[in-house]
Formats: C-alpha cells, sequence, structure tokens
C-alpha cells in the first residue's frame, strides 16, 4: 500500500482527503503543518506529499525547500485554493509534481496522485 503525507492547516479538509484517499487504496498520514510534515518525511517514508502552500508558521513553499533539501525526488502535490502566481512559479521551480484545487470536489485528485507515484522506486 502506498503511503501519502497530507499536510494542511485544515482539519476538516485533512480528514476529507484522508477518506478520500484511504477509499483509492493509500495508507495515509497527516500533519497540520510544515515542521510535523518534516517529521514524518524523515520518520514514515511516505511515497507522495499533498502540501497545502498557504499555513502559518512555516508555509507550503518553505516546507518544500526543506523536503527538496531532503528528498529531491518525492513527489509533491500542491493543495491549494488560491491562484497565487508567483507561489506556482516558486513550486514549479522547486519541482512539484502538479497541482490539486481544493474545493474543487477533488474530482481528478485520485489521477493527479497515481500519476505523480508512477515510477517510483519501489512502487508496484
Amino acid at each position: 500500500m502506498k503511503k501519502v503525507l497530507i499536510v494542511d492547516d485544515e482539519e476538516d479538509l485533512l480528514r476529507a482527503m484522508k477518506v478520500r484517499l484511504t477509499s483509492w487504496g493509500y495508507s495515509v498520514i497527516t500533519a497540520g503543518n510544515g515542521k510535523e510534515a518534516m517529521e514524518l518525511i524523515k520518520t514514515a517514508n511516505p511515497k507522495a506529499v499533498l502540501l497545502d502552500i498557504v499555513m502559518p508558521q512555516m508555509d507550503g513553499i518553505e516546507t518544500l525547500r526543506r523536503i527538496r533539501e531532503l528528498d529531491k525526488g518525492l513527489p509533491v502535490l500542491i493543495l491549494t485554493a488560491y491562484g497565487d502566481e508567483k507561489r506556482f512559479d516558486e513550486a514549479r521551480a522547486l519541482g512539484i509534481s502538479g497541482f490539486i484545487q481544493k474545493g474543487a470536489g477533488f474530482q481528478n485528485s485520485s489521477e493527479i496522485v497515481r500519476i505523480a507515484l508512477k515510477g517510483q522506486k519501489g512502487q508496484d
């Protein structure tokens, strides 16, 4: 079972995404902020990260920078409700695998996550 880390400061969104991804066959762990996410990346070895871009304390861009210091190849998908092109450009420059729009019902999320995980070492 592929392990996915969801990072978001909105607890309701974390719960909804965890239920959805679990129903698609993923093992899901969650973090409420970037600091928690970094600890889980180091200890739980997720195969992909769904990362909110707007969070207090350490935002998604800073979290992504730190993820890239640890693992340049870990698929990271940005969760966003905002259309901030500057942040999108920063995220793209740091090598994200894609975006998932919040509030869109996550209709295409399964396909986006599957594509992000495709071809990762140790994946079936």
